[in-house]
């Protein structure tokens, strides 16, 4: 096991959570997505957004999806954020 395994075992434990069922790849893209393409705070921000989504009954790879593209499609400078030291 990695060191993820293990922290998302753990988590799901704490929280009473299947881990077979949590995604973690998903979770990552979408992460990725989002920093790259609009940036790097809305990352955990809209992981967050998914669990929400989820907990209300969306299905994960679809409203992961749906974010991703969000994503894509976001205008290059509008997410650049001054205060982020890694902004562009």
């Amino acid at each position: 096991m990695t060191v993820m395994d293990d922290w998302v075992t753990a988590a799901c434990a704490e929280l009473g959570l299947d881990p077979v069922e949590v995604s973690v790849p998903m979770v990552l893209d979408l992460a990725r997505d989002v920093a790259h393409q609009v940036l790097r705070p809305g990352a955990p921000v809209s992981a967050y957004l998914l669990g929400v989504a989820v907990g209300r009954g969306a299905d994960p790879a679809d409203a992961a999806a749906r974010l991703s593209a969000l994503a894509a499609t976001w205008p290059v400078g509008l997410g650049a954020d001054p205060a982020d030291p890694a902004a562009p």
